[in-house]
């Protein structure tokens, strides 16, 4: 539900002075016209109190409904039964308050069509700019409902990502500690520590999209001891950060790219293979490199 402009401190200042000033505007005009100060006075007062009324009884309507078709011809016909009700309650009011003054009755009579188009205008402004002002806080919504819906699929995503990498990267090292459980029994318990050290580590990041580049760095690190103790001599690795001050990413974005650098590097070759990643900073952004052979 949109909020009233009229919520805003700034704008209802603005609406009250400018009410204030047209009345005294009104009582003056009167008065020069040759009426008492005090049936200028009380015209003023009853009918510009009474035209606020009517201005904050459409604000609130429109808060709650504007039409989608026909939304003009809605509006028009809207302002113009206002304007007629305000005219009636006026007229009744101030004859109950002065039910002598013949000479004034006349004079509102004669005035009738110039203070029903000016109720008119007054209601057509408000009704605008009500219109504009909804419309708007509806569009500030749906952008800010569509920017939170990206942000949730993508994370949907990256978590799926994240779901369908750690059982293959699990998988395989399993598959490597029972490997060296009989020969290197020393290295299987160092791999166990470093892949349960790993896995905390993955199991906490997913509860924050962004991480720092030092903290994505250290459990990369570790994930690439893991990988060495798998590939054993034929796995080398380096790691360069030329970074100054903090540097920010989401949290494990790194270690997909590196696994396919360690993949196609090393899957099709029994030689040395180097693995580098480099980062570095080009003014306010972050550069990272994975390079293999």
């Amino acid at each position: 539900l949109a909020n009233s402009p009229l919520t805003t401190t700034r704008f209802r200042l603005i609406f009250i002075l400018a009410w204030l000033q047209w009345s005294v505007i009104h009582a003056f005009a009167l008065f020069k016209l040759g009426y008492t100060w005090r049936m200028a006075i009380t015209d003023s007062v009853v009918s510009n109190v009474l035209l606020l009324a009517i201005s904050l009884l459409l604000i609130t309507m429109l808060r709650f409904y504007i039409p989608s078709r026909n939304k003009y011809t809605y509006l028009t016909a809207l302002c113009v039964i206002l304007s007629v009700i305000w005219l009636l309650v006026s007229r009744f009011i101030l004859q109950l308050i002065e039910p002598n003054a013949n000479d004034y009755d006349n004079f509102f009579s004669d005035s009738v069509p110039v203070r029903l188009a000016f109720a008119f205008l007054i209601t057509g402004c408000m009704a605008l700019l009500s219109v504009l002002w909804y419309t708007l806080q509806d569009q500030q919504e749906i952008k800010k409902r569509k920017s939170e819906a990206e942000a949730l699929s993508k994370e949907a995503e990256l978590y799926k990502l994240r779901q369908q990498l750690q059982p293959h990267f699990l998988f395989n090292s399993l598959n490597s500690i029972n490997a060296l459980i009989s020969s290197q029994p020393h290295q299987a318990r160092t791999m166990i520590q470093q892949l349960s050290d790993f896995l905390r580590g993955t199991l906490r990041k997913e509860e924050h999209q962004w991480t720092t580049l030092e903290e994505e760095l250290l459990h990369l690190q570790l994930y690439l001891e893991i990988e060495k103790v798998r590939f054993g001599h034929r796995l080398s690795t380096e790691i360069k950060n030329d970074t100054k001050g903090n540097a920010f990413l989401p949290a494990m974005i790194l270690q997909p790219v590196v696994e396919n650098a360690i993949k196609f590097g090393l899957y099709d070759t029994t030689e040395t293979v180097k693995i580098t990643i480099e980062a570095t900073r080009d003014d306010n952004n972050l550069i990272l490199e994975v390079k293999n052979p």
